[in-house]
């Protein structure tokens, strides 16, 4: 068997399919590209923080913080990067992630389709921040739950994906 038609039949290949679920993607070049964007999309570095992804009953949480409590530049860098990216959510902009993982994350288009169903609040923690999600709509719901399991998975917490 010749080597494409082997990875396409453990890649499950379809024309429609996109090649994340792969096991013969290379996820290190993949993992390296969403670091590095990250850095740069968040100005802090992702290996001087923490980040957790939350699912929860009414949405989810995005939270960042510092891993030295005395890094008080990086501190300000995840607070301004949330306030920012509240907004940003908030007015149905999902273009910080979609340059962090280069494509457009699950769930991104449902709810920016549903923005005025979902609420986005910047809540200050001691070593950083939260991006608290909430909605009251199921569909809006399922897309943040689709958005933030994408995040654990890409970014690789190791956060639970059941509310």
């Amino acid at each position: 068997m010749k080597p494409l038609a082997v990875v396409l039949i453990l890649c499950g290949f379809s024309l429609a399919q996109d090649m994340s679920s792969c096991p013969m993607r290379d996820t290190s070049k993949h993992q390296a590209d969403v670091e590095n964007h990250g850095d740069a999309a968040m100005g802090f570095a992702h290996d001087k923080t923490t980040h957790h992804f939350r699912l929860l009953a009414e949405g989810g949480a995005i939270e960042v913080t510092v891993n030295d409590p005395k890094d008080t530049q990086d501190l300000d860098a995840i607070r301004m990067h949330l306030r920012h990216i509240t907004s940003m959510f908030a007015n149905g902009d999902f273009s910080v992630p979609m340059f962090v993982h280069s494509q457009t994350p699950p769930g991104v288009a449902e709810m920016t389709y549903r923005r005025g169903d979902i609420a986005y609040k910047f809540e200050p923690l001691p070593a950083g921040g939260r991006v608290r999600i909430t909605t009251a709509n199921q569909d809006a719901l399922n897309a943040v739950y689709d958005f933030l399991i994408y995040q654990i998975r890409d970014h690789k917490t190791g956060d639970t994906e059941h509310p």
